[in-house]
Parts: C-alpha cells; structure tokens; sequence
C-alpha cells in the first residue's frame, strides 16, 4: 500500500537507499512493507557482502534437483516496521511489492513497479530522515472520522512513532513518546466524480497530514 499523497519536500542527502525491507507486500493491498511506513534497522552487519545471491521463487521453481537455477541477488542490510518505544531510522518512499493486483510478477514487468513506485523484493528501498511529507490517514493509528473533525485540527500538533510502522498524532508528546515530527496541517480528501484512492471509498472522504519529519 501507499501511504503517501504526492506533495513532498524532500533534499536527497537525507534520503537512504542502502536497506531492503524484511517483509514485502505480496499484493498492492498487504501492508508489510508499505510505502509511508516508519522503518528501524534490524540487520546492518557490513561484514556482510554488498549483495547477497540465493535461490528464490520468483524467478520460477527452486528445488528440482540437478538443474541450475538463477540466483536471485538481495540486500543484506535490513530494515522493517517500527514499534512505538523502537529507535526509528526513517519513512519508506516506496513500497515492497511483488505481484500486481492482477497478481502478475514485477520482477518481469519493470514498467509498471515503477508506475506504482514500488522496488522488489530484496532490493534497497529510500528511506528519508528529514523532509515534509504528505500522509493519507492509513499512516496512523488515530480514528478516522476524529481526523476528518474539524473541531480536532488543534489538538494535532505532533507526530509520535506508533506500532506496525504507524503514527500516533498527539497535541504534545509524552515522555515516552518517540517524535516522528511536527504537524503542519490536516485536512479531508473527498471523491469527486472518480473513484480516488486516497480519498476512501466512492463518494466518501479521508483525512490527510502534512508531517514535517526530522529523524
């Protein structure tokens, strides 16, 4: 999935592309690896090689015997969602994605993973530190229809680290709290007269959130 609307600000000495994600989305609906997810570093063993090549399925079967088989080369160092109390590195700004929504394989269709601005499995995903993004409302925990309040835009002026590589939008951040960035405003996106996938279903409405982040 895409959490991300298009307007950005976004300097390219603060983006990172040197992780690949642990998890990927099997289809453009799976949200283990999604673009506008906050991400932590879980492997970064540089003793490791710049590449690593194994068998994979996605370049066709992998365990008839005494053929030779195509070695599917991956980045070790990895990264995957964070938690509320993790040390996050930063947001994704693009997705993991295997398959299409037809369910065909990106690996063989470079074209349209770029139209959905999505890397494959195993390959270096950016990952920005600092910059302001534009999230629609699947990139946080708060409930919808309070984002979509008017009478709540105000008590939004924070944006804390959450589970499942989420936020949580607070009026001022706990002790605890991990800050992802400041709130720079809030707002509703609504359908007109197509479907818009980031404004929710045909005819309804969905909350977007500029972040400045400063990770």
């Amino acid at each position: 999935m895409i959490r991300l609307l298009p307007y950005r600000q976004v300097d390219d000495q603060f983006v990172i592309n040197m992780f690949s994600t642990v998890a990927a989305n099997d289809m453009p609906t799976d949200t283990d690896a999604d673009a506008g997810m906050v991400v932590k570093v879980s492997a970064n063993d540089l003793d490791q090689p710049t590449i690593q090549l194994a068998n994979n399925s996605l370049l066709g079967k992998t365990d008839y015997p005494y053929v030779a088989r195509n070695q599917y080369p991956s980045v070790p160092m990895k990264v995957e969602a964070c938690g509320a109390s993790d040390v996050p590195l930063g947001i994704t700004l693009a997705q993991t994605l295997i398959k299409d929504e037809n369910g065909e394989n990106l690996l063989r269709y470079p074209q349209k993973q770029a139209e959905m601005y999505s890397v494959n499995s195993g390959q270096s995903v950016p990952i920005v530190t600092k910059g302001i993004l534009t999230f629609d409302e699947t990139a946080f925990t708060n409930d919808s229809a309070d984002l979509q309040d008017a009478d709540t835009y105000a008590d939004y002026k924070v944006a804390v680290a959450a589970a499942d590589g989420k936020m949580t939008l607070k009026a001022a951040a706990a002790g605890s709290d991990v800050v992802i960035g400041k709130v720079l405003g809030v707002g509703v996106r609504t359908s007109k007269t197509n479907t818009d996938q980031f404004a929710g279903a045909f005819g309804e409405s969905a909350a977007y959130v500029i972040v400045k982040v400063d990770l």
